[in-house]
């Protein structure tokens, strides 16, 4: 895997902000996979292609999508914020020729989260709540319960990601509550051990 490679033809797809926080959430999904485990190649890779169609229009997002044979749910087709994870995951594919399903599905998956995610799916989906560049009320204590807890982090992400959704009336990613009662059932599991 040439990350450079892969770095230079993200940083033309995007501004120079977005290309900041790419690179930001790849090397917090270093640093994160040197610490619980995770391909740390694969983790610096999903980081930096991410949001690679982030600032990719609507149709060209859509026929991205259809190439890859992608089929939407129609609460996926009417949420077009949920987009770009599913384009840039069939980007990877389609584009780059990257056939390696756990980043495909690190990408897919690093906004909504879903249940069953791997290691390489929760260190990508922590690292871009907790990149350098992210500064929204709350990102400290994300980061200090994802120095202790990977698990506990996606959890509390999604707690984030669910309840700013809700607050803003706008429709939640299944995905995003299986995910999140997968996670509090295991955290729930885990503190009844520790009594």
């Amino acid at each position: 895997m040439n990350f450079k490679y892969y770095e230079d033809i993200i940083s033309q797809r995007m501004k120079a902000a977005r290309f900041r926080h790419s690179k930001n959430v790849a090397k917090e999904a270093v640093r994160l996979a040197k610490k619980y485990g995770a391909n740390v190649e694969k983790a610096e890779l999903a980081g930096i292609l991410h949001d690679a169609t982030k600032e990719t229009d609507g149709p060209e997002q859509m026929s991205l999508i259809r190439r890859a044979g992608i089929e939407l749910t129609e609460m996926e087709k009417n949420s077009p914020k949920l987009w770009h994870a599913i384009s840039g995951s069939a980007y990877v594919q389609v584009e780059l020729e990257i056939a390696d399903r756990e980043i495909i599905d690190a990408i897919r998956y690093h906004t909504t989260g879903r249940a069953g995610m791997t290691l390489l799916e929760k260190v990508i989906f922590v690292a871009d709540f907790t990149s350098a560049d992210r500064d929204y009320e709350g990102v400290d204590r994300i980061r200090r319960i994802a120095d202790k807890n990977l698990d506990e982090a996606v959890l509390e992400g999604m707690s984030f990601t669910i309840s700013d959704l809700a607050l803003r009336k706008i429709t939640i990613a299944p995905d995003t509550f299986a995910g999140y009662n997968e996670m509090a059932e295991l955290g729930a599991r885990a503190k009844s051990k520790e009594k």
